[in-house]
């Protein structure tokens, strides 16, 4: 509230907004800094590609990642037995019904061993998946 200097001594109700806009200012900057931190799978590092084609929608489609050390996640969980696998895959296409069901995406770090990534790749499809889209980082030229 302030006071009139004027002569009148009335009240005047306006809302003095400088410290709500302080407030969602600090606000606004915290969020900036903070969203780019926010990663959501695991921590794989991709390999590299010359040619490739962009991936449709990856927020609609289920991803599966292998990790460096052979740790396979999906749905961002750590799966323990990959042969369970197909049966988490089919119950999340169950329980969300995704746009892509025959579709999965897979992000495998450069430094998994060959045959770790043909084990997963198996497993999917043993729950009836018909395309495995491969996940690369683009080689800029």
């Amino acid at each position: 509230m302030s006071v009139e200097v004027g002569g009148t001594n009335a009240v005047k109700s306006e809302p003095n907004v400088v410290p709500l806009c302080d407030i969602l200012l600090v606000l606004l900057i915290i969020f900036m800094v903070v969203t780019p931190m926010i990663q959501k799978g695991a921590n794989v590092r991709l390999p590299e590609a010359a040619y490739t084609d962009d991936q449709p929608k990856p927020g609609s489609m289920l991803e599966v990642f292998v990790r460096k050390d052979g740790v396979v996640f999906f749905d961002e969980k750590p799966v323990e037995d990959i042969t369970k696998l197909p049966g988490l895959i089919l119950d999340k296409i169950e329980a969300t019904q995704p746009e892509d069901k025959t579709k999965i995406l897979l992000k495998a770090d450069q430094d998994v061993e060959y045959g770790k990534v043909v084990d997963v790749m198996n497993e999917i499809k043993g729950a009836e998946i018909e395309v495995i889209g491969l996940v690369v980082d683009k080689v800029s030229r």
